[in-house]
């Protein structure tokens, strides 16, 4: 699991449970879709395999599952963004996406009415495939 998404998530919830419209979200990727990883017709499949980054990122939307389920009777809303494939440091700035437009998933989740969705992996085009 991410280990240091877990530990910031502990350390701020007694500030998120006085907070009246709580929001946690998780910096996810497509790439630590099962659905899409086990697809054979999904590009991810065709990429090179990145154990350790997508492992991690599984573990971290389980963890964003487990975290949903345990606050969701104080309001407060758990759900992971998939950026989508963004123009970085880490991939040498290839990803077609600029920083401006994967911020767009987690802003949108930081302002989630109270009716809005928890316990999910989201993108621009709306829910991700676990």
């Amino acid at each position: 699991m991410s280990l240091g998404s877990s530990r910031v998530t502990q350390a701020l919830l007694p500030l998120l449970k006085k907070s009246k419209h709580g929001r946690i979200v998780n910096m996810s990727s497509g790439l630590g879709s099962l659905t899409r990883q086990v697809d054979p017709n999904s590009p991810l499949t065709a990429q090179n395999i990145l154990l350790a980054y997508s492992s991690s990122k599984a573990a971290l939307n389980m963890m964003t599952v487990q975290f949903a389920k345990e606050l969701k009777t104080m309001g407060i809303k758990v759900n992971s963004a998939n950026p989508g494939f963004t123009a970085t440091d880490m991939n040498q700035h290839r990803g077609p996406r600029t920083v401006e437009q994967a911020a767009a998933t987690p802003v949108r989740l930081a302002l989630l009415p109270d009716d809005g969705p928890t316990a999910g992996v989201f993108s621009d085009e709306g829910a991700e495939p676990w």
